[in-house]
């Protein structure tokens, strides 16, 4: 009699703990661990007066938790270990294990890829800009809000592998070869393939812009036959706008390496530049001066290349 007497009340008290539990559900994420406590409390002297039911106690609890949140009622609060164990069983979502910042980056970068893409791959509105005796070309087209962006398309005396780790894995290097840039730093690596940097411009005689930082993410994907190098102006609240310069905004843009059918050792170059240099300066001398800007980039990079394959020179 004892013992159904505390069947009983041991019952009573899980139905009363369910419906707090469902309470605080409704009520809102942050009572959970109260409620969960409380609960707790109810059932003690029934889980110590009564053998065997300590599993059961638990059980019940497990599945009324796993029930809602199978109905999408409950999730697994961020200090849940249960939360962390799951995300390491499955190599899928190793992705939902980051941290929230370099979630972040990974999916701006990716996206700021993606959009650049869609705009080299779009055919109308595109206009020639410049011709280069070398076959160099520059084509232009105006986007929404009356921003103009430029196309170059070149080929490199490189295969897009080399071009990947001069202009990407080798980023921090690039004011070697490049003089008008002062310096880039790596702030943060997402991975091996998306990285946060920190670029400054460099006080060059003819730059019509003047002098510019830029905080970037740049993303970089491959394909069987095609690396891809994109990228966008980002934030990083550790690292606000610098005293003594304007923050200008790229992006998105993306740089597209593909290797020639019949040279697989040499690329085919395109490269988007969609720029808000800020400031202000007149558009018309703007949009004069970045296509200028592609031209000496590539010229520098050529003499890059040249050192690299004294063989190839062009």
């Amino acid at each position: 009699m004892e013992s159904l007497s505390s069947a009983l009340s041991f019952t009573g008290s899980i139905k009363l703990s369910r419906s707090l539990l469902l309470f605080a559900i409704s009520a809102g994420a942050n009572m959970l661990p109260a409620v969960v406590k409380l609960c707790c409390g109810i059932s003690y002297p029934h889980l110590r007066s009564m053998a065997g039911l300590q599993r059961a106690a638990l059980a019940a609890f497990g599945q009324e938790i796993a029930h809602l949140q199978s109905r999408g009622q409950i999730s697994h609060p961020a200090w849940s270990p249960l939360r962390w164990t799951r995300h390491k069983q499955s190599g899928k979502q190793r992705m939902a294990a980051l941290a929230d910042e370099d979630v972040f980056y990974l999916k701006q970068g990716e996206e700021a890829l993606n959009e650049a893409l869609k705009i080299v791959e779009s055919k109308d509105g595109w206009k020639l800009e410049m011709a280069e005796t070398n076959g160099d070309v520059i084509y232009s087209k105006v986007l929404r809000g009356n921003r103009k962006v430029f196309r170059l398309e070149a080929e490199l005396d490189a295969s897009p592998e080399e071009l990947h780790d001069i202009l990407f894995v080798r980023v921090e290097e690039m004011h070697e070869w490049n003089p008008n840039i002062r310096r880039i730093r790596v702030l943060k690596h997402v991975g091996r393939n998306t990285m946060v940097t920190h670029e400054v411009s460099a006080e060059t005689a003819g730059n019509l812009i003047g002098q510019r930082d830029f905080l970037s993410v740049r993303h970089s994907s491959k394909s069987e036959s095609c690396v891809y190098l994109g990228g966008a102006a980002t934030r990083l609240e550790s690292f606000p706008p610098q005293p003594g310069f304007v923050r200008a905004e790229d992006g998105p843009t993306c740089i597209i390496l593909q290797p020639l059918q019949d040279r697989p050792d040499r690329s085919h170059f395109i490269w988007l530049l969609n720029m808000d240099v800020k400031g202000w300066l007149p558009q018309s001398l703007v949009n004069k001066a970045l296509p200028r800007a592609q031209v000496d980039f590539t010229k520098h990079l050529r003499r890059r290349l040249a050192t690299q394959n004294p063989e190839n020179r062009r």
